[in-house]
């Protein structure tokens, strides 16, 4: 099994800091940025501890910590302040995919059970900072949990009377300690203030474990580059996608150390023949692309590349290189997201720019229980609609519902982004 890596951030009251130098993120509007930028950069996971106090404090954190499950592309741990149910239940709809139940509190003890049978034993997480809070619940924590967040140096312990999984958190700065920590065969991850504070040399950190003989997830290629088919100039063509919406990007081309590199890094690289050097995408104009997916043709001499493009592939500032139309002919796009994109785009210039006339702005101007009404019809005529053996009318019911879904959308703040993310994580 290989490693996680897990950097820390530390929510206090109005401020959010990596643990690390004590950066406060929070004030900066930062939190959602730095999150993302250890996903693109080679974290595993990211722990979230909440450390407000007051109600209105926790309910400002959990809304933060949603908006770090939105912008993050790695799973999201909660931890901190966790009472009773209902504060699970919140972590859980903003998107975490697990949450920490501290055992050094009896009530968590007392919660776990009930959380676990609601939410899934997958979801569960038990911090402990003392051996006797495993040894006194263990069949507890084995039945009805998933993982163990060790927060002192007890993983050892542990790992001789249960096979349950172990993160160790620790405070170590020093990559020696760190490697020897995380090559111990009781822990599965390692958390703490020298992954938080390895930002851009995640990836180098893991080249370190695995020269250690340590499992950890990096980037490797299914196929060696030797069974490649190269052009003359000993190269191959890359294209590149947008990994969201599949538009094409940029062409460009790759030589063995590119591809290495892309590998080494996680970041386009590529050969420029024009300048006859190595080329990381965005190193100095900051439009990085982030690798999502390398796939070869099946004559093995094409790479089709899925990333994440940080700004615009063009060195004209476009967003992709491929801007200037040759020639159109007119055609119905029915890609089924575009569409719905399409679809909620013109819903929101009607709310934004009213249309005399518009039904849609009669919906908005009616408010909210016009709109719940309509929802509320429109799904009792599909329920309708699909006792009739034609499927037309169920069709056209479908898109009446859809439409007003999508105003509900609206006016609500609510994006296909987000739709999209939260089907994907169930």
């Amino acid at each position: 099994m290989n490693k996680q890596l897990i950097p820390c951030l530390y929510l206090h009251s109005e401020k959010a800091v990596t643990g690390f130098g004590q950066r406060n993120l929070f004030g900066d509007g930062n939190v959602e940025t730095l999150a993302k930028f250890y996903g693109d950069n080679g974290a595993d996971e990211l722990l979230v501890f909440d450390f407000s106090s007051a109600d209105a404090e926790h309910d400002r954190a959990i809304g933060k910590i949603r908006d770090i499950c939105q912008a993050s592309e790695i799973p999201v741990i909660a931890a901190g302040n966790i009472k009773r149910m209902e504060d699970v239940k919140k972590l859980i709809y903003a998107g975490c995919a697990k949450v920490v139940l501290n055992f050094s509190k009896e009530n968590n003890i007392k919660l776990l059970e009930e959380v676990s049978r609601r939410f899934g034993k997958e979801r569960m997480m038990i911090s402990i900072s003392d051996l006797r809070e495993f040894t006194e619940n263990q069949d507890l924590i084995e039945t009805y949990a998933d993982t163990v967040l060790a927060l002192d140096t007890v993983e050892n312990e542990i790992a001789e009377i249960s096979q349950i999984s172990i993160v160790l958190h620790t405070d170590e700065n020093r990559s020696e300690n760190v490697l020897e920590l995380l090559g111990e065969p009781a822990v599965s991850g390692l958390c703490g203030a020298y992954v938080s504070s390895l930002e851009n040399d995640l990836h180098t950190f893991k080249e370190t474990c695995e020269e250690a003989g340590i499992p950890v997830n990096t980037y490797k290629s299914n196929i060696a580059w030797s069974d490649f088919k190269l052009n003359s100039d000993g190269m191959v063509p890359v294209i590149v996608q947008d990994y969201r919406t599949d538009e094409v990007l940029m062409l460009a081309y790759m030589n063995e150390l590119a591809f290495n590199t892309t590998l080494k890094l996680g970041k386009m690289t590529y050969w420029s023949r024009s300048r006859n050097e190595l080329w990381t995408k965005g190193l100095t104009s900051g439009h990085v692309q982030y690798v999502k997916s390398l796939t070869i043709d099946c004559d093995n001499d094409t790479i089709l590349a899925k990333v994440e493009q940080v700004g615009a592939a063009c060195h004209t500032g476009n967003r992709t290189c491929f801007f200037k139309p040759l020639m159109k002919k007119e055609y119905d796009d029915i890609n089924p997201l575009h569409v719905f994109q399409n679809v909620y785009d013109v819903i929101t210039d009607r709310k934004e720019h009213p249309k005399e006339g518009s039904y849609t702005n009669y919906l908005f101007d009616k408010g909210i229980d016009k709109i719940l009404k309509k929802v509320g019809e429109e799904c009792t005529e599909i329920v309708i609609a699909a006792k009739n053996p034609d499927k037309e009318e169920i069709k056209y019911e479908i898109s009446d519902f859809l439409y007003h879904m999508m105003v509900l959308m609206v006016e609500k703040g609510v994006s296909w982004e987000e739709i999209t993310k939260e089907l994907v994580k169930r």
